[in-house]
Parts: structure tokens; C-alpha cells; sequence
């Protein structure tokens, strides 16, 4: 099950689990605007795609919650 991670990695934007945001195969999580700018669609860590990430459901999201461990820039 994806983690759904809460922030950017490279600028650290929050990321709710229904924004916009690109993962790649590793789950590297990028807001749309990093991975589709600066990082011109590679992630910086494994050199992989970006995805769009999928969207959990409102109503799944309290049984299966989305990760709190930030793992963009302080």
C-alpha cells in the first residue's frame, strides 16, 4: 500500500493525500511542480519516471491513513 507521504522532498510543500503530487517506483514524492520543473520528470534519487499519485479515498483514508514521516527540507 503506498504511503502517501506529506511533503514535497525538494521543497517540502505539504502534500495532502489528495494533491497533486509525482511519485516515482520508489515512492520518491515530489509536488507537481518540482517534478514537472526543476526536475524536468526524473526523479533526483533513483533517476526513475514520475507518476501522478493516486488519490485514496476520503472514506479509506481512516482505516488506511496517510503517512505523517516528512522527508522533505526542515
Amino acid at each position: 500500500m503506498l504511503e502517501l507521504r506529506p511533503d514535497c522532498e525538494r521543497c517540502g510543500r505539504d502534500l495532502p493525500p489528495e494533491a497533486d503530487a509525482r511519485i516515482c517506483t520508489f515512492e520518491c514524492t515530489f509536488c507537481a511542480g518540482c517534478a514537472d520543473g526543476p526536475l524536468a520528470g526524473t526523479c533526483p534519487n533513483c533517476g526513475g519516471n514520475f507518476e501522478r499519485r493516486p488519490i485514496r479515498p476520503a472514506h479509506l483514508l481512516e482505516k488506511y491513513p496517510a503517512s505523517t514521516e516528512r522527508k522533505g527540507p526542515a
